[in-house]
């Protein structure tokens, strides 16, 4: 179920299309497998490449013996680091967030050295995939096998170290404290006076490792044979990738092409640069023939960058009335065995939003970042801002229960009030719209909120060996990545702006070429529907073109939900000078002077007269030319760019029930519940599965979703065998509505929806079952919560896995006779 409250309105003019539930242009042929993704895609003369791994985490490689895999049935080449060591280039890191940061040197080929298990010493060159992977058996690696560090914690120890190189493990401290930021008090003191006349909780949080699954693995295709190196790859940053290619490999970007066909899938797992695809591009170059490589799952799921791994410490002060008065966060984030393209600055990105939508009176974050031999983490869905909505709603929680009082409560009485907007955060940021009242009232409506805690409460009473559990999490965000001075700001190597050009053909069809690359987000539909509004042309007149830097020469690509909060801004001006430039060829036309020609809906007017000519009229006029005077241009086709000045800011409140079996340890939802402000909505059908998407995939981190590797760095759940995503029979229908305050940092109104069931799921998954058993001195249950984990919790282990420390929430100052009773 899927409703739509009314916009205000102060919300942005709205035409036929914009709010329409439209079925997405894509979908007739990514359903059918009438596309093509990169693995589909063949050029005359191609070659096949396997890759050869290392099986270990750490070793030094002693010798490379290629001759039995070079004699073996159509192999073309077999090539090892060393062959391809000057044209290889190398993996940038784009966002070093300190000057002092240490960053190794990441080689897409090793040539001495491998740092985790996975990590590509060689490639077999065949006319076929299957003789390419045969052959790679061959290949006989002699190691000398390294000590390796694995963990977080014992990283911090610099007792082993990742890159003995460096001389430790620390790769960078990033800080902020908002007494000397000037945005709010100083933390140390206000937790100091709550341990003698408040409350401080003290609670340590695990986000555990996750894989990127995406439906289509990576795949690459190099062809060198044309006036330029064509590069053909599953990615979601195109443009990036061609300026990065030319930027490390030393090849001109005129003489690169980059195209992502149709992609299937990403979540941050394809925003990366990434290994195979420089060495596809450069053993294309050293052999000059075309050269793909497609990845197996098991290898996608080794040696892709992976997402989440910290170690939070939180700190928060309270009165003891429960009013906050200061939070407090170090992260352990976990790099892997190098600084990834944003790897660093992805738990920065978190920074901003611990505070969520509360007014602390002073703050303070602190990140290092450490390496571990472990494939390297980098952006995944929600990048940095999941993390911290689940260690602040967790915290909440605790709050609420050491009180005694309604978690929704506590929650109420700290969030910002729809009256102070905009707002400015105790982290610095400018929240400009929201009503945190209204979303969670529809919310508390739509679950039946008091009536399940009474069913909760009756389970108590009569000692129910399955309790009910209800999970609050009222989240915040910040989208539209990035404002260009904001990313100046925190060293940021790229700008955050977004450029779109739309094009009127001659007979009246649109072309709308777009920076933004789609990976199934419905970015066709979507701006189709913008520029036929715009325009007042039919929406099935509008053609999106996209994800081949040759046709779109400029853009900065897709993640951090900007595609439609930047992207589609600068469609719409690009749109709107379209317009502007067709009303001078309509008031040559129309004989008019140009201050009596408007436009509406498609058509140009004459103030006071009758006459009047279609935007397609326009277009085809420009198309003949004839009797134009020398000022009046022969096209109205148009470019626009958009730089935000900040963030959007959605929000909303998730509501969950689930069951918990106190003899098995087997949790079942029973009701999921969300009511989302993402400002103007442009396709609710697109925002519904968006929406669903992403809280499936925040659920999975709660409940099903980990890396696991053995005690030498190998991966353990490196099929889907073992590394466990939900189907739709691990599922439930959620209910879903959204509660729009239009945002007023673009004129869409847009705040951005791909990230926000992500960010928001999982605390209310992981807050529902500990609300299910907290009765019973289960306060916390390391995720995913298995039914192993919540039956160990259920039997005195707090934190349900031996990975997991201090799990038990600390409680410091007044007030401290936590009650046990029923809400």
């Amino acid at each position: 179920m899927t409703t739509l409250e009314q916009a205000p309105a102060a919300g942005p003019e709205t035409g036929k299309e914009i709010g329409k539930d439209r079925r997405r242009k894509e979908d007739q042929r990514l359903i059918t497998g009438r596309t093509r993704w990169t693995d589909n895609l063949s050029v005359p003369g191609m070659l096949h490449m396997a890759m050869v791994r290392s099986p270990h985490a750490h070793a030094r490689i002693v010798s490379i013996d290629t001759s039995a895999a070079k004699q073996a049935t159509n192999v073309y080449d077999v090539v090892t680091g060393h062959d391809i060591a000057d044209s290889q280039g190398v993996l940038a890191n784009a966002w070093p967030i300190t000057e002092e940061q240490k960053t190794p040197t990441h080689l897409p080929m090793a040539v001495d050295r491998v740092t985790f298990a996975g990590e590509v010493v060689a490639a077999v060159i065949a006319r076929s995939a299957a003789e390419a992977r045969d052959a790679a058996e061959l290949v006989d690696v002699e190691w000398e096998e390294l000590p390796a560090v694995l963990d977080i914690k014992e990283a911090l120890k610099d007792e082993v170290l990742a890159h003995p190189d460096l001389g430790t493990n620390k790769s960078a401290l990033w800080q902020f404290d908002s007494a000397a930021a000037g945005t709010g008090g100083d933390v140390d003191e206000a937790i100091a006076k709550a341990r003698t006349d408040g409350i401080v909780i003290e609670r340590e949080l695990l986000q555990q490792r996750l894989m990127p699954a995406f439906m289509e693995p990576r795949s690459y295709l190099a062809d060198p044979t044309g006036e330029q190196i064509t590069l053909w790859s599953s990615t979601q940053i195109p443009h990036i990738v061609r300026f990065l290619l030319a930027a490390t490999t030393g090849v001109p970007e005129s003489k690169i092409r980059v195209i992502a066909p149709d992609v299937g899938g990403g979540f941050g797992g394809k925003l990366a640069v990434q290994p195979e695809e420089w060495i596809t591009f450069a053993v294309a170059r050293r052999l000059g023939k075309p050269v793909k490589f497609t990845e197996t799952r098991s290898e996608s799921l080794m040696s892709n960058h992976h997402g989440r791994a910290q170690v939070q410490h939180i700190t928060l002060a309270a009165e003891k009335d429960g009013t906050v008065t200061g939070l407090k966060v170090h992260l352990d984030a976990d790099l892997g065995s190098y600084v990834a393209l944003l790897g660093g600055g992805t738990p920065v990105l978190g920074a901003f939003m611990f505070n969520g939508i509360y007014k602390f009176p002073a703050y303070q974050f602190n990140c290092q970042t450490v390496f571990t031999n472990r494939p390297w983490t980098d952006a995944y869905r929600g990048a940095g801002r999941p993390e911290a909505t689940y260690a602040i709603e967790r915290v909440m929680d605790d709050l609420a229960a050491h009180l005694g009082v309604d978690p929704l409560e506590i929650r109420e009485k700290n969030w910002i009030k729809n009256t102070e907007f905009p707002f400015t955060s105790v982290a610095g940021l400018v929240y400009d719209t929201g009503n945190y009242e209204v979303a969670t009232a529809k919310a508390k409506e739509m679950f039946g909120y008091d009536a399940l805690r009474a069913e909760q409460k009756e389970r108590r009473a009569r000692g129910d060996k399955v309790q009910l559990g209800l999970g609050v999490s009222t989240f915040t965000e910040m989208c539209g990545l990035a404002p260009s001075r904001i990313l100046g700001a925190l060293r940021y190597g790229a700008g955050g702006w977004e450029h779109a050009t739309v094009r009127m053909l001659a007979t009246g069809k649109v072309e709308v070429v777009i920076g933004v690359s789609p990976h199934g987000q419905g970015h066709e539909t979507a701006f189709s529907q913008i520029v036929a509004d715009r325009l007042g042309v039919p929406f099935e007149d509008v053609e999106v073109l996209h994800g081949d830097t040759q046709v779109s020469a400029r853009g900065l690509d897709t993640y951090g939900s900007r595609s439609l909060v930047v992207g589609g801004e600068a469609v719409l001006r690009a749109a709107d000078k379209v317009i502007e430039r067709a009303r001078v060829v309509a008031a040559h036309l129309l004989e008019a002077n140009l201050d009596d020609v408007t436009f509406d809906s498609g058509r140009f007017s004459v103030a006071g007269t009758d006459q009047g000519m279609g935007i397609t009229d326009v277009a085809l006029a420009t198309f003949t030319s004839h009797n134009f005077p020398d000022d009046v241009e022969t096209n109205i086709d148009a470019q626009g760019s958009f730089d935000a000045v900040t963030f959007s800011f959605p929000h909303g409140t998730h509501l969950c029930a689930m069951e918990v079996d106190t003899e098995t340890g087997r949790v079942k939802m029973r009701k999921y519940v969300c009511v989302d402000d993402i400002g103007t909505v442009i396709n609710p059908l697109i925002a519904q599965g968006q929406v669903h998407g992403g809280v499936t995939q925040g659920i999975s981190q709660a409940l099903f979703e980990e890396a696991v590797f053995d005690d030498a760095g190998t991966l353990v759940s490196g099929s889907f065998v073992d590394y466990l995503l939900p189907t739709a029979l691990d599922t439930i229908s959620y209910d879903v509505a959204h509660s729009p305050n239009p945002s007023t940092t673009n004129s869409l109104g847009a705040k951005g929806v791909g990230e926000t069931g992500t960010i928001a799921s999982t605390p209310a998954v992981v807050n529902a079952v500990v609300d299910a058993v907290r009765h019973l001195g289960v306060t916390d249950i390391a995720m995913p919560m298995t039914p192993e984990r919540v039956w160990t919790a259920l039997r005195g282990d707090p934190g349900g896995a031996d990975t997991v420390e201090s799990a038990e929430p600390h409680f410091e100052g007044g007030n401290l006779e936590s009650p046990e009773e029923d809400r």
